[in-house]
Parts: C-alpha cells; sequence; structure tokens
C-alpha cells in the first residue's frame, strides 16, 4: 500500500460519523435520557423488520425508521433526535408470552436505526419480535436462535441468496422464499447496486425521484439506495421469516473495487483518499441497514465482516470477505497474490482443524473452482472477479482442507448471476487430484434480468470443466437441507422477473453424503 493511501486509512479510522455511544445507544446497552418519542407525523417502520446473526441464547434484531424513506436528505423524514424504540421478543406471534423486552434508542447519527441484540434465550427455538415507537408497531418478525453448541440437530434448512439489482426485475424470487420454512438465509453479497442503470421507477410502477437515478457516492446517496431495496415488500417478508447471516461484495461500494482501490472506469487514477471516504459511507449504510451485531461496526472504511457461527454440532457458517484485503494480481501464479488476505486466510484455515461441526460450510463471493471458458484443449480462465486469478491461494486452501481431513467442506457462491454444481480440487491442473469438496454456486435474486434456462456459453463451461456438473442462468435462489446423512441443495428458478408473480420450480437437485467430497444428482 501507497504511504499516501496508508495515511488516508488512518485519517479514516475511528471518523464514520457514528461513534460508539450511537452504536451502544441503538443496541440499546447504553440508557439515555430520553422521556417519550416525538410525534413523527407518519408510520416509522416503513423498511420492515429483520434478526440476524443467530446465537444459542439469542439474536441481534434491526429495523430503521423512516416516515419518509425518499426524503432527499437521506434522513427518511425523521428529525434530529433521539428516538426511544420499545422492542419485545415473544414465543407466540400474538405475544401473549413475552420473554424479553428492552429500548434502543434511535440516534440521527446511524440514520435512526437500532440494532438490539438479545440475550437469554432457549436455544434452538423460534420466537417472534416487534418494535413500538409511540403509539405505532411494527411489522411482527419471526427468529430462531441457533442449537445448543454441543447439540446435533436433525436437520438445516437455510436458503442461499445474492446478486438483487433493484433495476434488474421484481423480487420474486423473496415472496417465493418467504413461502418456505427456513431456519436461515445466507446473503452473499451485492444487497444494493450502486446506481440506477436507467430505471427510474419502483417495481410499483411509481417514478422515482430524479435524485435517485444517479450514482452513489455518499451516505446520503447510500442509504437511500437501501431505503429503495429495503421499500420492497417481498424482501422485508422475507426477512421477517428467519435470521439473516450477510456478508457483502462489491455493488455494496462500487462496481469491481478492491483494497483501497476504486476500478472505476471512469476515473482510474482517483485519489485512494477519495475511494476511502466513499467506501466508509458505503460501510456506514449497510451496517444502518443489516441485522448487524456491534463488532461490524465500521471504523471508518474498514469493517470486520469475515465471522464464523456455530449451529450446534451439525454445521459451521464461515462468512469470508473477498474484497477488502485483496492484493492486485500480478499473474495468476503468483505465490503473494491473495484473495483474502494472509490473516483472513490463516483463520480459515485454523477453522478446518477448530471446527467440531460435521458440515462446514463457506460463505464465499466468488467461484472458487477452476472455470475454463474453451471447451478446446487450451484452458481459458475467467480473470474478472474469480479464486482462478489466485491459484497458489486457493490451492493452499483447499490442501489445507484435505490434509486437516475436513470430510464435508461445502462452498457457497454468489455473484454470478447463474447456478453451478462443482466438484473442488486441490489442483485443477492435476487430473488425478482428489476431490476434496464441493461449490453450488447461486443465481441472482434479479441482476441480469430474465435469463435463460441455458446459453450457448453454459454448454461450454460443461464441456470444458469436468467437475462442472450443472450450470443454467435463470433467476431465483438455491434451498439447502442439511442433516448429519446428507446435504442436499435444491436450484429453485423463476421463468422471469420482468414481471410479477413468477412461479417458482426445482430446476435440478443435487445431494452430497457425509464423507464423500463432491456431489451427485438427487
Amino acid at each position: 500500500m501507497s504511504r499516501r493511501s496508508s495515511f488516508s486509512r488512518r485519517r479514516f479510522l475511528g471518523a464514520s460519523g457514528a461513534g460508539a455511544a450511537a452504536v451502544l445507544l441503538g443496541t440499546g446497552w447504553w440508557d439515555a435520557s430520553v422521556s417519550a418519542a416525538p410525534r413523527l407525523g407518519g408510520y416509522p417502520f416503513t423498511m420492515g423488520v429483520a434478526s440476524g446473526d443467530p446465537a444459542p441464547d439469542g439474536v441481534v434484531l434491526w429495523t430503521r425508521l423512516a416516515v419518509d424513506p425518499f426524503a432527499s436528505d437521506g434522513k427518511g423524514g425523521m428529525p434530529d433526535k433521539i428516538i426511544p424504540v420499545l422492542w419485545q421478543v415473544a414465543t407466540d406471534e400474538r405475544f401473549a408470552d413475552v420473554v424479553k423486552a428492552g429500548t434502543a434508542f434511535a440516534t440521527p447519527e446511524l440514520g435512526h436505526s437500532v440494532h438490539p441484540e438479545v440475550h437469554g434465550l432457549e436455544p434452538g427455538r423460534h420466537y417472534w419480535y416487534r418494535f413500538r415507537v409511540g403509539n405505532e408497531l411494527s411489522p411482527v418478525g419471526r427468529t430462531r436462535t441457533a442449537p445448543a453448541l454441543a447439540t446435533m440437530p436433525s436437520s438445516l434448512a437455510f436458503a442461499v441468496a445474492s446478486c438483487q439489482s433493484y433495476h434488474g426485475g421484481h423480487y420474486t424470487a423473496y415472496q417465493r422464499m418467504a413461502e418456505e420454512d427456513l431456519d436461515l438465509v445466507l446473503h452473499l453479497g451485492d444487497y444494493i447496486y450502486e446506481e440506477a442503470y436507467g430505471f427510474t421507477a419502483d417495481h410499483d410502477g411509481k417514478p422515482l425521484p430524479e435524485y435517485m437515478l444517479g450514482e452513489t457516492v455518499d451516505l446520503t446517496g447510500y442509504r437511500l439506495q437501501y431505503s429503495l431495496y429495503k421499500s420492497d415488500r417481498h424482501l422485508q417478508s422475507a426477512h421477517a421469516l428467519c435470521p439473516w447471516i450477510v456478508t457483502f461484495d462489491d455493488h455494496e461500494v462500487e462496481d469491481g473495487w478492491s483494497e483501497d482501490r476504486s476500478k472505476s472506469d471512469s476515473e482510474p487514477d482517483q485519489d485512494p483518499a477519495v475511494f476511502l471516504r466513499r467506501r466508509a459511507a458505503a460501510f456506514q449504510a449497510m451496517y444502518e441497514n443489516q441485522p448487524l451485531r456491534h463488532t461490524q461496526m465500521p471504523s471508518g472504511p474498514d469493517v470486520r465482516i469475515h465471522r464464523r457461527l456455530s449451529y450446534g454440532t451439525l454445521a459451521d457458517f464461515t462468512m469470508l470477505d473477498s474484497r477488502q484485503y485483496r492484493s492486485t494480481r500480478d499473474g495468476r501464479l503468483d505465490p503473494d497474490a491473495t484473495m483474502l488476505g494472509g490473516k483472513q486466510a490463516d483463520w480459515l484455515i485454523e477453522g478446518f482443524s477448530s471446527s467440531q461441526a460435521r458440515w462446514q460450510i463457506i460463505g464465499n463471493q466468488l467461484p472458487m473452482a477452476q472455470l475454463d471458458r474453451n471447451p478446446d484443449d487450451e484452458v481459458q480462465h475467467w480473470f474478472a472477479d474469480s479464486w482462478d486469478a489466485y491459484v497458489v491461494e486457493r490451492d493452499r486452501l483447499l490442501t489445507e482442507a484435505h490434509r486437516r481431513e475436513v470430510d464435508n467442506l461445502v462452498v457457497v457462491t454468489g455473484d454470478r448471476h447463474s447456478n453451478y454444481f462443482m466438484d473442488l480440487k486441490a489442483d485443477y491442473q492435476d487430473p488425478d487430484s482428489p476431490v476434496v469438496g464441493t461449490e453450488i454456486v447461486g443465481t441472482s435474486i434479479s441482476s441480469g434480468r430474465d435469463g435463460a434456462d441455458m446459453l450457448p456459453v453454459g454448454e461450454d463451461y460443461l464441456r470444458a470443466n469436468p467437475h462442472m456438473k450443472f450450470c443454467n442462468f435463470q433467476r431465483g435462489y438455491c434451498r439447502v437441507t442439511v442433516t448429519p446423512d446428507e446435504l442436499v441443495n435444491d436450484f429453485r428458478v423463476l421463468p422471469y422477473v420482468s414481471r410479477p408473480d413468477a412461479p417458482i420450480s426445482t430446476r435440478a437437485s443435487f445431494v452430497v453424503q457425509n464423507g464423500v467430497p463432491g456431489g451427485v444428482p438427487a
């Protein structure tokens, strides 16, 4: 990193505009001298509710107050005051048995969002939650705690989502996801896109204000983008269904960014300090609008999003960050090139040995398996944003997983707007290299418009990559069911997203047996 960019990073550390006091107020860990909520002049829960990062004894809850979510200043039509937000957790949907309650304080510094972290709940069971401001009640959300750490649950059902360009199409995938019985949702990034891409109306056809049609570069703009996305009723329903575990990819900040560098074609020589200001704004808006714990609160342009969550001894979820620590590529075989950065890569490998779980599930942004685009003898790698550009690090990680006897390694991946099912191998140049795991690449929620069942490029992929067992280019999500004996992935697809209310179907299913790396059609 250059001296100038190092100085810029130090300047922004701790300068997110929020500060520790606002964070603690939002979690409910610090009281405030606020007696009553001011009159707001509108319904404050226009962006719904959510929960996330479940633990055996609790979850984090989320809402963000906004009586006018599209207000041009990004403040949601809210007064410049601290507002008390009451929350309740109950064992039943009607709240006859309230088991936890408290008050968090929505501050202007954090966009009037709150993130109460609830503890003291029973492991492995459903709860319902809601918020209240004055006389206004929020929608009711359902959440679920993780099982006790030493227990082996009989099953786990989760969905995998990514790439939900609002402008790409309707959120019918979330409408159908909300009809499923799920314990979790893993979101692998591109929750928002940083510009409108020529789209001028919301999903109901109402014109958007002109100030929401350009590229997003500051906190006001990022707040407005989240307001637009979270105004969708189907996305709200999916959040209210069950807890989410989220990470980010590139579009939460800017298309193609990595480390402290912008990849904008229009500003290739941009001062890193300018980009770091933009990244700080993007990360703050992400925290304000996601069910994240206080440990994921950014410090200026830096955030610790990679983390590990356990689901009893059945599964560990390891969520990666492939953007902040990535090095500039000097060739795909460069031994110093890194997607994760040395510390995160070591942390991932250490988890291979320390995990007590039957299944190790890695939440990953970019395809890890080799992808040859040329069915002829010459290998044509996909260099743009994939692990194919970081071969040495990929081979090290997969070799270590095999050496440390990780029997059930499953990598779930987003970004590609496609469905792939692939074997993971420690060395793709060696035909005898063992299969060490499975990669499930899930398609987009809406990005890429309607898509297609098969494209000519997909036929090339299948011919060129014997480790690829399936590909498809429709929109939708993955539904994964895990038991002690097997993991089953259903590719759930839609025929269209360019208009609403599409039906959902399972295009293909694959099963991975306990102790047998790789998978077969179910």
